[in-house]
């Protein structure tokens, strides 16, 4: 055994037992996020200093609801427990945590752990919410049939956790492990029932504020109606709360860009610092608002025990397109960035179901093609009414729905083509309604801000330095006329892609603009206005410039080719990269691009051809 400080305590329990929350008041900010060697399901290791002075290193593993895995988070769970995770100490400790309201499906899993024969202690968390139901607990007769130690806290107030910590101070070096009780073949649910019956006082299983409030959020007409106002207000929220943050974060970065610009001589280090690393690390903060926009809502829904509900509610119509209800969210999300969206599916537990969210997330119109959109439907869709209705509109939900019937065809698809072809039955514990507590929600955010940053940020600065690289060098020969872009790595590129997108109705314009359009779509904008040499002071600016010319130089089969285009081309650099970090592999990095421009070019091409054949070219 190891000395006492150097005790490490490993909390495990159900999803939604409070345990995370357990685990930020043990620990407050003293935490470090990871990810478990060779998987994508984070890791949360925190230190306790306790009042004797004593430090304990606490981590926090994944939810479960039973030994036999059926998810991966629930399979590292079991080997941590059981000391055979790779790279992970055995832990001296297990603090299991289970909530008061709910013993008839939490002590099922306490009875499993025992049979590890572990050092345990049971940590009767949320015993306030069970008192205000007027559930009675016998702590005392409830820790002498289980032969564990039994311990109530509170993990949302202060000092909730204070009589846990005593005890694990208490137990010092002496560690006893308990005896496995369950004879083999024994009933585990014969024994819950016993140990409710003599310790376990319950007036009714379920509160009368949640069957209130299920009869309208789970009935199926009402609670959809529910559904889609919250979804409503989180969908206005991430463009409308975040856009003065977002626009912030521009503003600060074009200053940081000037100051550094003004200070340094004109060559490639200045090139460097404010068109590479300045601009590049601005594209990616500028995300971040968004993001914690998202998660806010996302946490704050998980928190108050709405979002199994939400998910239920969906699980049977996404079930026909091979997705589970837990996608909605996410996919929903990914009309504002899919990059949020595919962070977002981390609380889908199977990892089937999660994979194929991940995939067709990027389908979702993500609103960084709305400056694109709005360019070419501009210029070549006349601002007529059809009935009530305006062209121009109806032209623009076209395609946000083509994105959505696509991301629905493409996950039914891989429903049909995977292996596995069995149902995977969406199995959820639905919670008592709470309060989201602000402490678990800000740091739930600070975690998903660090994440990101860190994740994410490493890849998009060396693309972006790349893609300016390739944009910058060779520089034009003295005497050159027309831009500078034209002479350029990116624009020999451009030259040399025609050959492959000829048959599309693309010049070599737009195949140069695809390039940097490829580290932001709506960059796509500002670069045809670099290669049409125009001067603009913001995309705004070069959309009203470009649209005439593109209007008197292009056809509409050429518009109407890229616009499909844009619908299904592979994502931005930051949303691959997002891919890479969320599925550990390059592998679907790559099936992703690779479809994703399959679907593109085919789309494209036969839109411009029969765009051509019916007189548009």
């Amino acid at each position: 055994m190891s000395d006492v400080a150097a005790l490490r305590l490993a909390l495990i329990g159900n999803p939604n037992s409070g345990k995370t929350a357990l685990f930020n008041l043990l620990t407050g900010s003293r935490q470090k996020v990871a990810n478990y060697t060779g998987v994508t399901v984070e890791r949360k290791e925190g230190r306790l200093h306790a009042p004797s002075g004593r430090e304990y290193a606490v981590l926090d593993l994944p939810g479960a609801y039973s030994l036999h895995p059926a998810s991966l988070d629930e399979a590292i769970a079991r080997d941590v427990c059981r000391g055979f995770y790779p790279g992970e100490p055995t832990p001296d400790l297990l603090v299991c945590v289970v909530d008061a309201t709910n013993l008839r499906l939490h002590l099922r899993f306490v009875l499993e752990l025992r049979e590890l024969g572990k050092p345990m202690i049971v940590a009767l968390n949320q015993v306030d919410a069970a008192q205000r139901r007027g559930i009675r607990i016998d702590v005392d007769a409830l820790q002498r049939e289980l032969g564990l130690p039994v311990v109530e806290t509170v993990a949302i107030r202060h000092g909730g956790a204070r009589a846990l910590v005593e005890r694990i101070d208490a137990m010092g070096m002496r560690l006893d492990s308990p005896k496995p009780r369950l004879a083999p073949g024994q009933d585990a649910h014969a024994e819950v029932r016993r140990l409710l019956a003599q310790a376990v006082a319950m007036p009714a299983r379920t509160s009368r504020i949640d069957d209130a409030l299920d009869r309208w959020l789970l009935h199926p007409v009402a609670g959809l109606l529910a559904l889609a106002v919250v979804m409503f207000l989180i969908f206005q929220a991430v463009y409308a709360w975040a856009t003065p943050m977002m626009d912030g974060i521009e503003a600060a970065t074009a200053w940081l860009g000037g100051v550094v610009g003004d200070a340094m001589p004109d060559g490639p280090l200045r090139s460097l610092l404010v068109d590479g690393i300045i601009a590049g690390l601005g594209g990616v903060i500028v995300f971040l608002p968004q993001i914690l926009v998202l998660f806010a809502f996302i946490l704050a829904l998980e928190e108050s025990g709405y979002l199994p509900r939400a998910a239920f509610l969906l699980d049977r119509m996404m079930s026909v397109a091979g997705l589970s209800g837990r996608s909605f969210i996410p996919l929903l999300s990914s009309f504002a960035c899919a990059i949020p969206g595919i962070m977002a599916t981390r609380s889908i537990q199977d990892p089937r179901d999660r994979l194929a969210t991940i995939l067709v997330a990027p389908l979702m119109t993500c609103s960084a093609r709305l400056p694109v959109y709005a360019l070419l439907i501009g210029a070549f869709i006349p601002p007529q009414k059809v009935g009530f209705l305006n062209l121009q509109g109806l032209v623009l939900f076209a395609l946000y729905m083509a994105g959505i019937l696509s991301a629905l065809l493409v996950s039914w698809v891989m429903k049909k083509w995977r292996r596995d072809k069995g149902e995977h039955l969406l199995l959820l514990e639905l919670p008592s309604y709470k309060l989201p507590h602000p402490r678990d929600l800000l740091i739930g955010l600070y975690e998903r801000a660090m994440i990101f940053l860190k994740r994410v940020g490493g890849i998009i600065l060396a693309l972006t330095i790349l893609l300016w690289f390739l944009l910058s060098f060779p520089g034009p020969p003295d005497g050159a006329v027309g831009p500078a872009i034209d002479y350029s790595f990116a624009g020999r590129i451009g030259h040399a892609m025609t050959a492959v997108f000829a048959p599309l109705g693309f010049n070599w314009q737009i195949c140069i603009a695809l390039i940097p359009g490829m580290a932001a779509r709506e960059v796509a904008v500002s670069s045809l206005a670099s290669v049409y040499a125009l001067s603009a002071a913001n995309d705004d600016a070069a959309a009203q410039a470009l649209s005439p010319i593109i209007s008197d130089g292009w056809s509409l089969a050429t518009a109407l080719s890229l616009l499909v285009w844009f619908i299904y081309a592979p994502q931005c650099i930051s949303t691959l990269a997002t891919i890479r970090r969320e599925t550990n592999s390059w592998k679907q990095v790559g099936i992703a691009t690779g479809y994703l421009f399959a679907l593109a070019y085919l789309a494209s091409l036969l839109t411009y051809q029969v765009a051509v054949a019916m007189g548009a070219g």
